[in-house]
């Protein structure tokens, strides 16, 4: 499967420990991981703004697609040992739509309380 990379909030310590535990278990290399408060200069390439990429995850497929929310996720656990299973449950039984509802409410709170917490980067 081609390498994906895949754009994450290193500032968010939910976020930060999620994307530790993939990479520990990214044994292969199938994906490149990038920190978007360390490398912001890389969401150029990918066409995507800070704002967006702070917003929600976002995933580049190595044909250039954008994915973002429960399809970035679902990209991401179909390269890793184990977790392609639930990737296939995801897709299988089309619970995007609801994860995504679920995904996005989480996402919306985690970036306020965020920038109330005075950590806001989007300037």
């Amino acid at each position: 499967m081609p390498k994906l990379t895949t754009f994450y909030d290193g500032g968010c310590p939910l976020c930060s420990r999620e994307i530790a535990h993939y990479r520990k278990i990214d044994r292969e290399g199938r994906i490149h991981w990038v920190d978007i408060t360390q490398e912001a200069d890389a969401l150029a390439s990918a066409g995507l703004d800070l704002p967006s990429a702070m917003r929600r995850l976002h995933v580049q497929e190595s044909d250039g697609r954008l994915l973002s929310g429960v399809d970035a996720f679902v990209a991401i656990w179909q390269r890793l040992p184990r977790w392609h299973l639930l990737a296939g449950v995801v897709t299988g039984l089309r619970l995007t739509r609801p994860l995504e509802w679920g995904y996005q409410r989480f996402a919306e709170r985690r970036f306020k309380r965020r920038c109330e917490e005075g950590a806001c980067v989007l300037d």
